[in-house]
């Protein structure tokens, strides 16, 4: 469970820096008088007659296109009920801020302190020219109904009522994956729902489209169930009365499937859930606390799948999975609606997703450890970064093919590219990357493949046709842990160095690798003993041809990964050192630096060779490396041994190798700030450059700079990859993140294809 809110928490956090919990942040540049003149008078006439005679280049040159309202009049504010448009205003802010950070779109708060229905539908429909969208929010029952129903029938831009629909479209996905789990048909389930509000309702028509059948429906409210015989029955209740003869939550839930639970706390009872059928599926989303508290619910009988409302408990039916992602799609295709094709589309995605293996950064972003699908995990946690990537082309495509989309999206691939780009995911490098990987797939050997990220990084890679993954293992403990996880690895192949089918290759190897160090003091006795190591076995894989490139896990530091593969592949010809590189890609653009994790001591003959082999690698990663070499000495203003060191390879790099475009030491602000440095040293050889290249002093440095940066969230990161060895061998934590796991194999299947490359040409 994470810290308890307390009121003095909330208020500071709310009251801080600046009030409130959203700005405005300009877009286009204002800091000169020509700026000012585009932005304002007399540029800003040209758009301004483009959109009289055009309406709909207003999404061209305004920001109506990723701008949402999020409107209320705080008749119904969460679990608050009817305080008011300006008490109402935190909470609309807040979600603002979600719309922002979950999909990127533009989010205006509106308090409209108007409760008459009729009033509040003009007022709403009079901001129709700002918006390209608008969220009801808060908005009490039976009013909402209609004002929903008005505003989209009279309003040509996407309209979602999210406290109905919001909570409707992820339940809905939560029942479709609890149904699978509990092996029941959504056409046969009865359905009992408590309470009759805006959200139940809208619940239940999203349920009878998904295939319950109205007549397994009992709908309750605080009277107990709807009745047709009851006179006291609104429209929205009338359309759900039963002819049965039930009369209380309790007669209702005997033999029920599914409960959904949309009212006050505490009004289910053990015996009600031991009453239900086999395998039943609990919702108890009443808002703070649930119809059942859940440690009684799930103590009750063990076939339950239970969900709440709540984020400290599993299975949360959370609306930030759905309104987000929604809006990014109406927005993106030009929607002049949100219809029950959209809804249907981002519940299918969403239940679909869940299905799909949890990267570790999810479970690591909830202190969970492995997450997969089952009865504890029916929906995607809401930080699943996926979610906007799943759930928006989803809904777009499903406004193209009913009609409502104005704007149809045509080219796919640019767009998941922009979605990856919204949310801090995109690397054009790592697709350049990708693309030449599967064009030429190579074998890569991940030495450590009975561990759960390595194990479902190699399993990705397959089915995404990236490379030819070998397993190195025990056949039974990595099928145990592919059962386990989930994983079909049918067709995958598994290795076990220890296994007698490989006598004959740990004897190849063995004889292959002494001969090579005999000088060395390694007897063939001493090869044949390191055979059952998978780290030897792998890389002699890879140096005999058996593998194209090997992934070596670390539990800990890759210093004993280094002395094996220096022994077995070594340093490339006409080097001393190999090092390792990380490829950071930020807002700012690609930053490669060297050396994060392999020389702990740089001498000035290492720093050489390690700004060498960075060279190399950066042109190989179509760059044109322009490279400082750091200290916290500027051009010889210190002689301390470190900035010594650094000067000295510095000067022998001017003298040796004047190609290499590579100049220092220098502090890290003169290195990246360019005016500066030209400013202020304006002899560099870097004059004019924007440097994409630092090579840090030490190992230490190298290390924390990049991993303070990651912590931080200000980069994402690709590496360590190693160069300099003359086979691509690749070290990583077998903690590491799949995704890292998977870039990293990548990048050893591009070497391995440039190395055959380069092979093939000195033969010919």
């Amino acid at each position: 469970m994470g810290k308890a809110v307390t009121k003095e928490m909330a208020l500071d956090y709310h009251e801080s820096n600046k009030p409130g919990k959203i700005e405005v942040v300009p877009t286009k540049p204002y800091s000169t008088q020509y700026d000012m003149s585009l932005a304002y008078s007399p540029g800003v006439a040209y758009p301004c007659l483009e959109i009289e005679q055009t309406p709909q280049s207003a999404y061209r040159y305004t920001n109506k296109g990723n701008l949402v309202a999020v409107i209320s009049n705080g008749t119904a504010v969460l679990g608050l009920g009817d305080i008011g448009a300006l008490a109402g205003k935190p909470v609309m802010e807040g979600k603002a801020l979600l719309f922002k950070i979950f999909a990127g779109i533009d989010c205006f708060d509106i308090e409209i302190d108007e409760k008459d229905p009729k009033k509040f539908i003009e007022i709403v429909k009079s901001l129709q020219p700002t918006f390209g969208g608008i969220n009801l929010e808060d908005i009490k029952a039976p009013e909402c109904f209609e004002i929903e129903q008005t505003l989209k029938k009279e309003c040509n831009i996407p309209i979602m009522h999210d406290d109905q629909h919001g909570t409707a479209i992820i339940s809905g996905a939560g029942l479709l994956n609890a149904l699978e789990i509990q092996n029941k048909k959504i056409s046969e389930i009865r359905l009992v729902v408590n309470g009759a509000g805006a959200a139940a309702v809208s619940c239940t028509k999203l349920y009878m489209a998904l295939g319950v059948n109205p007549k397994n429906i009992v709908m309750c409210d605080s009277k107990g169930v709807i009745r047709k015989d009851r006179t006291d029955l609104n429209s929205q209740k009338r359309e759900f009365a039963t002819e049965r003869d039930l009369h209380t939550l309790e007669d209702a839930m005997i033999n029920a499937d599914v409960f959904l639970g949309l009212s006050v706390k505490d009004v289910l009872t053990k015996e009600m859930l031991l009453s239900m059928a086999e395998r039943p599926i609990v919702f108890a989303l009443a808002n703070p606390d649930p119809e059942i508290a859940y440690e009684e619910a799930i103590s009750s009988r063990e076939d339950l799948i239970f969900a709440t409302g709540r984020s400290d408990y599993p299975n949360q039916i959370n609306n930030v999975l759905g309104f987000p992602y929604i809006f990014r799609g109406a927005l993106d295709s030009g929607a002049t609606a949100i219809n029950e094709e959209m809804k249907l589309a981002a519940v299918k995605a969403i239940a679909a997703l869940a299905k799909e293996p949890v990267p570790s950064v999810v479970d690591k972003a909830y202190g969970l450890n492995n997450t997969t699908f089952g009865p504890t995990y029916i929906l995607p946690k809401p930080l699943d970064p996926r979610l906007l990537g799943a759930v928006a082309p989803a809904v777009a495509k499903a406004a193209e093919d009913s009609g409502v989309a104005l704007r149809p999206i045509t080219d796919w691939e640019a767009y998941d590219i922009k979605l990856r780009d919204i949310m801090g995911q995109d690397s054009k490098m790592m697709r350049h990357i990708t693309e030449i990987a599967k064009s030429d797939l190579k074998r890569v050997a991940f030495g450590e493949a009975n561990t759960d990220n390595m194990l479902q990084a190699a399993v990705r890679l397959f089915n995404s046709k990236i490379c030819i993954p070998i397993l190195l293992g025990n056949e039974e403990m990595i099928t145990k842990r592919a059962n386990r996880l989930k994983l079909n690895i049918e067709g995958i192949e598994i290795v076990n160095p220890r296994h007698d089918r490989e006598a004959n290759r740990r004897d190849s190897f063995a004889r292959i690798l002494s001969a090579k160090r005999c000088r060395e003091g390694v007897s063939y006795a001493e090869a044949l003993d390191k055979m059952f190591n998978r780290d030897y076995f792998g890389m002699m894989m890879v140096e005999t041809g058996h593998a194209d490139a090997f992934i070596a896990g670390a539990y800990s530091g890759v210093s004993s990964l280094a002395k094996i593969a220096k022994n077995v592949v070594g340093i490339k010809n006409g080097y001393d050192h190999f090092a390792t590189m990380h490829i950071l890609t930020s807002k700012r653009g690609v930053l490669f630096i060297s050396d994060t994790s392999i020389n702990s001591v740089n001498s000035a003959d290492s720093l050489v060779d390690i700004t060498r082999l960075t060279h190399e690698a950066v042109c190989r990663f179509s760059h044109d490396p322009v490279i400082a070499m750091l200290s916290y000495s500027n051009f010889g203003s210190r002689k301390e041994d470190v900035a010594v060191r650094t000067a000295s390879a510095i000067k022998e790099l001017h003298e040796r190798y004047p190609g290499i475009c590579v100049d220092g030491e220098m502090q890290v602000t003169y290195a990246l700030n360019r005016e500066l440095r030209d400013e202020v040293y304006p002899f560099t050889k870097l004059k004019g450059r924007d440097v994409n290249t630092l090579i840090f002093p030490n190992l230490s440095s190298a290390n924390t700079a990049y991993k303070l940066l990651l912590e931080m969230g200000l980069t994402d990161a690709i590496g360590p990859i190693q160069i300099g060895l003359n086979k691509p061998i690749q070290f990583i934590s077998v903690n590491s993140p799949v995704r890292d796991i998977m870039n990293l194999a990548t990048v050893a299947a591009l070497d391995a294809i440039l190395l055959s490359k380069e092979e093939c040409k000195a033969s010919c």
